[in-house]
């Protein structure tokens, strides 16, 4: 990570944070990017950084289904999913649809996503709230990138922590 972490967006001079996170509103990646990088780039990345250990075995790095909004809908993206055998929910953009049916039998099949797991797509936007209950990491007080990322990873991890020991009692 190194300066380029940090760019301009309508706030000012910041960092994007792109996560992924369970159905229970658990973080398990992170990738920080710079304030004005595009969602999409950043799908492959945010994925690839998945591990979730079990009680035995190596770690799981390929979940069953990945719900996104329609910033991540790209024809890469899904190829990249379908590659792994992961089952898709992303709905189509507008205008990617329109350009599509204006290339008629050559633009391919409709974009299907199961709507009712499409349904648990915020558990991203609340994961993130639970992050940001943390008044450090909602007005970013932290100048560098390292040290923002190091908070998230921090703020997860305490995340995870209450959740573990409320399921086991």
């Amino acid at each position: 990570m190194s300066a380029a972490s940090l760019g301009r967006s309508r706030g000012g001079l910041t960092s994007k944070v792109h996560l992924a996170a369970d159905r229970r509103c658990r973080p398990l990646a992170f990738v920080l990017t710079a304030g004005q990088a595009a969602d999409s780039p950043q799908f492959t990345a945010v994925l690839g950084k998945i591990r979730v250990r079990g009680s035995i075995g190596r770690p799981r790095t390929r979940p069953d289904a990945v719900a996104a909004d329609k910033a991540y809908s790209s024809r890469a993206n899904r190829v990249y999913l379908r590659r792994r055998g992961i089952v898709v929910v992303i709905p189509e953009k507008a205008d990617q649809a329109a350009n599509r049916k204006r290339k008629g039998s050559r633009g391919g099949r409709p974009v299907r996503h199961d709507t009712d797991l499409y349904t648990d797509r915020n558990t991203v936007e609340r994961a993130i709230n639970r992050l940001k209950a943390w008044r450090g990491i909602a007005t970013r007080y932290d100048k560098t990138p390292t040290s923002y990322l190091a908070g998230l990873h921090l703020r997860a991890s305490i995340i995870w922590i209450k959740d573990l020991t409320r399921t086991t009692h």
